[in-house]
């Protein structure tokens, strides 16, 4: 683990030396602090707290930004070595195939982490001292946080299966961006189009919760929107899913090693 770590921990320079991290900070923190204090004027009738009403903006929100910055960050992290002919010369140092994986992986977590932890803790903070609800939701609050670190766990682990099956950086770039569209924006389109051309119902209640599951980003939606009854409550869903949160932290944590034994397992097949 020890070769990982420093793996890691060079992945995460470079994070900073290229501004990334500062990068994600800004555009998770504007995000966040813009949405939390205009989220923050209908508490008084709704007695919500603000960061209630924030889990669900920025649930919304960030479905959209954190796959996005997860696969800027990672559809090159492999075929970008290949290119450049440094993969050759990282491994004839003594660390194995699955070590570049998981070190590379365990450094973009870093990156995303700072991000999250700056960029949405942050804004809660300045939220909590300028409104009257306080501290009230920080439960649902760090909840978001942690579901916001799987889903850049679960799209940085799909950009490198997308880095090691192609041979150029462009290439990867342009399938990155495809399935960044499937899956947060075709895929639910898709699903909304099936219900509406479904006149006789074909499609029951059962199938409808499989198909919600496939996707990731829908799983990142329940878990935030009915871990907790308030936030269940305002966003107009049951706020007893009837998904329990082992299922859904489950599956998101199968969205990460899937993806990552695959790419694991393509890599050492791959010849330099």
């Amino acid at each position: 683990m020890r070769t990982v770590g420093i793996l890691a921990v060079n992945e995460f320079r470079d994070g900073l030396r290229n501004r990334w991290v500062a990068t994600a900070i800004i555009l998770l923190g504007t995000t966040a602090l813009v949405l939390l204090l205009a989220g923050s004027a209908p508490t008084g009738t709704t007695r919500a707290g603000t960061l209630d009403i924030g889990v669900i903006s920025l649930s919304s929100l960030s479905v959209y930004l954190i796959p996005l910055i997860a696969l800027l960050l990672s559809f090159d992290a492999l075929v970008g070595e290949f290119e450049r002919s440094t993969m050759l010369l990282l491994l004839t140092y003594p660390v194995t195939r699955w070590q570049v994986v998981m070190g590379k992986f365990f450094g973009h977590m870093m990156i995303l982490f700072t991000a999250v932890v700056v960029g949405f803790g942050g804004p809660a903070v300045v939220a909590a001292l300028l409104t009257d609800s306080g501290t009230e939701g920080w439960q649902a609050y760090v909840m978001m946080m942690g579901s916001s670190l799987l889903l850049s766990a679960i799209f940085i682990a799909l950009g490198y299966l997308v880095s090691i099956l192609v041979r150029e950086r462009s290439t990867a770039a342009g399938a990155s961006i495809v399935l960044w569209l499937i899956f947060v924006v075709l895929y639910d389109l898709a699903l909304l189009s099936l219900l509406l051309a479904d006149g006789d119902q074909w499609i029951g209640q059962t199938m409808f919760s499989v198909l919600i599951l496939i996707n990731p980003t829908d799983l990142y939606r329940l878990l935030n929107l009915t871990a907790f009854d308030t936030v269940g409550q305002l966003a107009g869903v049951a706020a007893r899913s009837e998904f329990g949160l082992p299922l859904l932290l489950g599956l998101m944590t199968l969205w990460i090693a899937a993806p990552l034994a695959a790419t694991i397992w393509i890599f050492r097949r791959r010849e330099l």
